[in-house]
């Protein structure tokens, strides 16, 4: 992973969204308690809000209606500058990572206000061409979600991004609130890492079924970052479905640490086996026996090799294996019947390596 992408690494996003309901105090309480669940977890974790003017990014006559939703929600959920700098200062102070989803070029500017190290773009913006320039010009690390996008709309904002040498992740979702298990495509996680193999590819999902079996198949399949929307039970305010809890967030936190340790290190090379399992193995592994006495000089062919010798189990130290006797190579000594071929007893190209003949000397029983 190159270093510019270091920061996406295993970074979970916890999407505050506008759950804080424009109280100071909520905000607060839902930053404490994810907060103390990030650091018992020992995860890497950002907490993120969104930014919007609400003032222009909500038209003059439409301010007052009760028929959209979205609309409804924005305008109870306004907040101003200097608590969003109260909310900011607490995620820090939590030992989260300060985030927002500007959806506005306003709130671009208040983002580097804030000097917000990650900025977000919604799967609603990624054909926003003024706001994603304005987001692209602060030059800071940025994360979008693909929710309902073409093949064309990630192609163009990854290839943007690409050419500027700005830092981007990816991430697979499907923005349907809540989704069902059938909905969640997890299999587009490949598709993303095959065609993007330079972006860190993430998971981002508004599910409500399990806070687990997902988050362990995305991270098996190669996804970095983790993003749900957060909330908490407080004064009677509803809880969306796809909305995490605290005690819901733990099960995740725990899902990618049980993930990650299944998953081991990046498969990107051939593991290297570990003593112990060697060890097991080699017990299982036949030796050489000779089925009769041999004389010294006696040459080995595979013609004439069932004929004068057997494997069978257990290997023992010193011991060629089935896997090491090759045609042409010469006994240096004699063997009676029933006895191990040892690697003493042959002129053979194992014995000329000297760490080859320790592994061989210090193997079996």
């Amino acid at each position: 992973m190159s270093k510019q992408n270091e920061i996406f690494e295993d970074l979970f996003v916890l999407e505050m969204a506008n759950n804080h309901w424009g109280s100071v105090e909520r905000g607060l309480k839902i930053i404490e308690e994810f907060s103390q669940v990030v650091r018992f977890n020992n995860v890497k974790a950002a907490i993120k809000l969104q930014f919007r003017d609400v003032d222009s990014f909500i038209h003059q006559d439409f301010k007052d209606s009760k028929d959209n939703r979205y609309i409804k929600k924005t305008m109870d959920t306004k907040m101003s500058r200097e608590n969003f700098q109260i909310l900011i200062d607490a995620i820090r102070k939590g030992g989260c990572i300060p985030m927002a989803t500007p959806f506005d070029e306003a709130s671009v500017d208040l983002s580097e206000y804030f000097d917000l190290p990650i900025i977000k773009i919604a799967s609603s913006d990624l054909n926003d061409w003024p706001l994603i320039e304005k987001i692209a010009s602060t030059r800071r690390p940025t994360i979008i979600s693909s929710g309902g996008s073409s093949l064309k709309d990630l192609d163009d904002i990854i290839k943007y991004f690409k050419n500027r040498d700005i830092p981007l992740a990816v991430n697979h979702c499907v923005a349907m609130y809540p989704s069902e298990d059938s909905e969640l495509e997890l299999n587009q996680i490949d598709f993303l890492k095959n065609r993007y193999p330079d972006n860190v590819i993430g998971y981002s999902t508004h599910e409500y079924n399990s806070w687990d079996i997902s988050t362990a198949i995305a991270y098996a399949k190669g996804a970095r970052t983790f993003e749900r929307h957060i909330d908490i039970d407080m004064d009677n305010v509803p809880v969306s479905s796809y909305c995490t809890r605290p005690e819901q967030a733990d099960k995740w936190f725990k899902a990618f640490n049980k993930a990650k340790e299944m998953c081991g290190a990046p498969g990107t090379q051939k593991r290297l086996a570990p003593k112990k399992e060697i060890t097991y193995l080699d017990a299982l592994v036949r030796g050489v026996y000779a089925k009769r006495d041999l004389p010294a000089g006696y040459v080995v062919t595979n013609d004439d090799f069932n004929k004068d010798f057997y494997m069978a189990i257990p290997l023992q130290k010193g011991q060629m294996s089935c896997r090491e006797v090759m045609s042409g190579e010469k006994l240096i000594t004699p063997i009676l019947k029933d006895k191990p071929l040892l690697i003493d007893n042959i002129d053979s190209l194992y014995a000329k390596n000297e760490e080859l003949k320790q592994l061989i000397y210090n193997r079996g029983l």
